[in-house]
C-alpha cells in the first residue's frame, strides 16, 4: 500500500457534515500531514441532545451551538466551508455541492447524519415538526408558546381544549424529554400569566407505539420513566399506533381490542422516526453499496465501503457493527458517543493508511444511556467494568445534568447553561420564550 497517493503533496480529507462524528474525525487529524476540508451545510456544530430545550424555552441557541469557523481557529490543516453536499462521484474522488461546485478529494468521510421519518406518511410533517435543527426547535418553540396564546383568545371551551392539548409521538429519550418538558412549562412556569386559561389544565399526552417509553433502556428504567412522567401529569399511552395526523390533531389505533381513537391537539410533535441522510442512498448506489431500510451505509468492519477504502461513512448514515475482540459483532446504537468514537476510528484508519499499516475495525464502548424527565426526575443506565449501573430520580437527574454540561462545547457554553439551568430551577422561569415573525389574524 502506497504511504501517500500524492507524492510529495499533503493528501487531502474531505468531510461531509460537521456533527458529532465528523467534528471528532477532523479534531483527531489535527497533528496528521493532511489537508482538511470540512463541509456542512450549517455553519456551527449543534449539540443535539440538548435541543429540546432550545424547542421549549429552556436555552437559548447559542448555549447549544458554535461557530464551525470557531471551533478550527487554532487548526491550521481544516479548512471550513458552508455548502451542502448533493452527490458523491467515487471514481472522479469529487463530492459535488448543490450549487454546482465539486471538491476532491483523496480520503472521504460522511458525516451527514440524519433526518425525520414518517414511516411513508411526509404528509405527517406539515403538521407534527420533528427536531434535529435549530429551525426544528424555533418552530416547535413557536407553535408551544403559541398555542397558549391562541387557547387564551379562544370562547369555544372545545376549540379552546384542542389548543391545551400537547402531544408527542415517540417514547425514545427526545420524546420523553420534551413531554416532561411541556408538563413543567404549563405547571409551573406559565400559571399566573394568563387571564382567561389555567395552563396547569394543559394536557399532554405521549404516545408511544411500542409497550413501553425507553426501549434501549432496563424494563426497571423505563417504568420508573414512566411513573415520573405520569407524576408530572403526562398522559403515556404505550402499545399506541398513530394512523392519521392533520391540523386538528391525530388518530391512534392501540394494540389488541381497544377501539381507535381520535386526540384533538393543535401542537404535535414528532419523535417517533429517524431516517439516514438522502446523500446515504446516492452514495451506495455510486459505489455498489448496500443500505439498510432506514437508507444507512452498510460498512466494512473498519467503517469503509468495499472496494472503496478511501471512503469512511460514520455516525447516524452508517450501519456499523462493534467488533470487540472474542465477541460477536453487535450493531452500533445511532448515539452521539458512537459517532465520537467512529469519527476516531476514521481518522486514525487514514493515519494508517498513509503510513502503509493495515487498518482496524471499529468497536463501540457502550458507556451507558441516560434520560430526563423533568425537574428533578431522570433515569441513568451506566455501563461499569463491574456491571450496570442504574438508578433515578433527584440523583439521577444531578448526574445527567452535569454530564451534559462536562460535554457541551466551549467553556462559555458551559457557564451559560448552567447559569440559566440553575435560575430556571429556582425561579421556575424559562426565559428564551421569544418567538419573532407573528403575524396578527386580520378579519374577514
Amino acid at each position: 500500500m502506497p504511504k501517500n497517493e500524492n507524492p510529495g503533496l499533503r493528501s487531502k480529507v474531505l468531510i461531509v457534515g460537521c456533527g458529532f462524528g465528523g467534528l471528532e474525525a477532523a479534531r483527531a487529524l489535527a497533528h496528521a500531514p493532511v489537508d482538511i476540508t470540512l463541509v456542512d451545510r450549517a455553519n456551527h456544530h449543534l449539540f443535539q441532545p440538548l435541543l429540546y430545550q432550545v424547542a421549549t424555552a429552556g436555552l437559548s441557541a447559542p448555549a447549544i451551538a458554535a461557530p464551525v469557523r470557531f471551533l478550527f481557529r487554532k487548526q491550521p490543516n481544516v479548512t471550513s466551508l458552508l455548502g451542502e453536499v448533493g452527490a458523491i462521484d467515487a471514481a472522479q474522488k469529487q463530492a459535488r455541492l448543490i450549487d454546482g461546485s465539486a471538491l476532491p478529494y483523496d480520503h472521504l468521510i460522511v458525516a451527514a447524519g440524519a433526518t425525520h421519518s414518517y414511516f411513508g406518511h411526509d404528509e405527517w410533517s406539515a403538521h407534527a415538526p420533528g427536531l434535529k435543527t435549530l429551525e426544528d426547535a424555533f418552530e416547535i418553540r413557536r407553535r408551544l408558546l403559541l398555542a397558549f396564546e391562541s387557547a387564551e383568545k379562544e370562547s369555544d371551551p372545545a376549540r379552546r381544549e384542542a389548543w391545551l392539548t400537547f402531544v408527542v409521538i415517540g417514547g425514545g429519550p427526545t420524546g420523553v424529554e420534551m413531554a416532561g418538558t411541556m408538563a413543567e412549562i404549563a405547571r409551573h412556569t406559565l400559571p399566573g400569566e394568563f387571564r382567561h386559561i389555567d395552563p396547569a389544565r394543559a394536557r399532554i399526552v405521549l404516545v408511544e407505539g411500542s409497550p413501553r417509553v425507553l426501549q434501549a433502556m432496563p424494563e426497571s428504567l423505563s417504568a420508573s420513566a414512566q411513573h415520573q412522567l405520569e407524576r408530572l401529569g403526562v398522559e403515556v399511552h404505550v402499545n399506541a399506533r398513530v394512523t392519521g395526523i392533520d391540523a386538528e390533531g391525530l388518530d391512534v389505533d392501540p394494540a389488541g381490542d381497544a377501539p381507535a381513537y381520535r386526540i384533538a391537539a393543535r401542537c404535535i410533535v414528532w419523535a417517533a422516526g429517524v431516517a439516514a441522510s438522502p446523500l446515504g442512498r446516492q452514495l451506495a448506489e455510486a459505489t455498489g453499496t448496500q443500505v439498510d431500510r432506514a437508507g444507512r451505509v452498510v460498512v466494512l468492519p473498519d467503517l469503509s465501503l468495499p472496494g472503496h477504502p478511501e471512503i469512511s461513512v460514520i455516525g447516524d448514515l452508517a450501519a456499523a457493527q462493534s467488533h470487540a475482540p472474542g465477541r460477536e459483532p453487535r450493531p452500533v446504537p445511532g448515539v452521539s458517543p458512537a459517532a465520537k468514537q467512529m469519527g476516531r476510528t476514521a481518522a486514525g484508519n487514514i493515519e494508517r493508511r498513509l503510513r502503509g499499516e493495515a487498518t482496524q475495525a471499529f468497536r463501540y464502548r457502550d458507556y451507558g444511556n441516560l434520560a430526563t424527565i423533568g425537574r428533578n426526575s431522570a433515569v441513568v443506565d451506566l455501563a461499569t467494568p463491574v456491571g450496570p449501573v442504574r438508578f433515578s430520580g433527584v440523583s439521577a437527574w444531578l448526574f445527567w445534568l452535569f454530564a451534559h454540561i462536562y460535554f457541551l462545547i466551549g467553556f462559555r457554553n458551559r457557564l451559560v447553561v448552567l447559569f440559566d439551568w440553575a435560575s430556571a430551577y429556582w425561579s421556575a422561569q424559562r426565559y428564551a420564550r421569544v418567538v419573532a415573525g407573528i403575524k396578527p389574524a386580520r378579519s374577514p
